[in-house]
């Protein structure tokens, strides 16, 4: 376990070495078990893209960085994704490691350091940033943190993991979908983590409310804007959770604002307050600096290559929490 989660620089600089002598095999044939690093990188590239959208037939189009991966391990793209899927025991024969590893590498400041490591050893044997891109962006100095985590409630989650747990019980299925409760909580963060990251970057990090960019001095500034659900993720299916359309962007004024069904978004994408909030708005100074338009905008702002709200989930939100307050 050590040489997964400890390693030390000449293990790193070994485990690199023997990637970088590897010829390529090709697809279909009996691969060389992943080392260490390896199996780090792949479970990294998880808080990036959601692996379990692709299968053997579509790996060559997983997106950035399974095919970067594959490229500098000397891989077929259809083995990064199945080892993704071991690290969180979606497939039934995974590797001897794999999910004590992936419990190891839950602990957020640990992975940061080893992919840091992992990075610095492999960049003094001539791995550039073209050949292994700094995927995570932590080689610059930024944290690793995971995005739109406020927006879940623990409770909740807990009753879907044993919602999920007696229902895969009753199915009788022998694969390892539902390791431990701490991984299917990791799990749903990192899914949250990957909306969050769609909705912020279909918005293009702008609060679709009024306007204010959280890109302030060249630099994406953590917690200026929030990614929530329109149709909350207590409320949703596994797919609406994913959903970057059941997305908005928001400053936090605006998004609580939203959440708690002051204002709504309507089907020709104005927004609406609800009863009674337009005259305290108008009769308060500093509800009118805040909620008034502006800074509110008749629509909702939305850039050119933008994607709208899914209308079905504007509609439950008109139905659910407008008309509640």
């Amino acid at each position: 376990m050590a040489a997964f989660v400890d390693p030390t620089d000449d293990m790193l600089r070994d485990q690199w070495l023997s990637v970088l002598a590897r010829e390529q095999v090709p697809a279909g044939t009996n691969q060389k078990n992943f080392v260490q690093c390896e199996v780090v990188l792949c479970f990294c590239a998880s808080l990036v893209m959601d692996y379990s959208e692709y299968g053997s037939a579509s790996a060559s189009r997983a997106p950035f960085p399974v095919q970067d991966l594959a490229r500098v391990f000397k891989r077929p793209p259809t083995s990064i994704i199945a080892k993704m899927a071991n690290l969180y025991g979606t497939r039934s024969h995974g590797g001897k490691h794999d999910l004590e590893v992936a419990e190891r590498l839950r602990d957020l400041d640990l992975l940061r350091g080893l992919y840091l490591r992992i990075l610095d050893v492999a960049r003094s044997l001539s791995v550039d940033e073209v050949e292994l891109p700094d995927f995570l962006h932590l080689e610059d100095g930024f944290a690793l943190q995971l995005e739109g985590q406020a927006e879940l409630d623990v409770s909740v989650v807990e009753t879907e993991f044993e919602r999920k747990l007696e229902q895969h019980k009753r199915k009788g299925s022998r694969t390892a979908v539902l390791t431990t409760q701490k991984m299917f909580t990791f799990a749903v963060r990192v899914g949250q983590h990957r909306f969050a990251q769609s909705v912020l970057e279909n918005h293009e990090n702008c609060c679709v409310f009024c306007g204010l960019s959280g890109t302030i001095a060249g630099r994406r500034r953590p917690r200026m804007m929030v990614a929530s659900h329109i149709k909350p993720w207590r409320d949703s299916s596994d797919d609406e959770r994913l959903d970057f359309r059941n997305g908005l962007t928001a400053c936090p004024t605006h998004d609580v604002a939203f959440d708690t069904g002051l204002i709504t978004v309507n089907e020709d994408l104005s927004v609406s307050y609800a009863p009674g909030v337009e005259s305290d708005v108008r009769a308060t100074p500093a509800l009118r600096h805040a909620l008034g338009k502006p800074p509110l905008g008749e629509r909702i702002f939305l850039g050119p290559d933008s994607v709208a709200p899914e209308m079905s989930y504007l509609t439950w939100h008109r139905e659910r929490i407008y008309v509640a307050v």
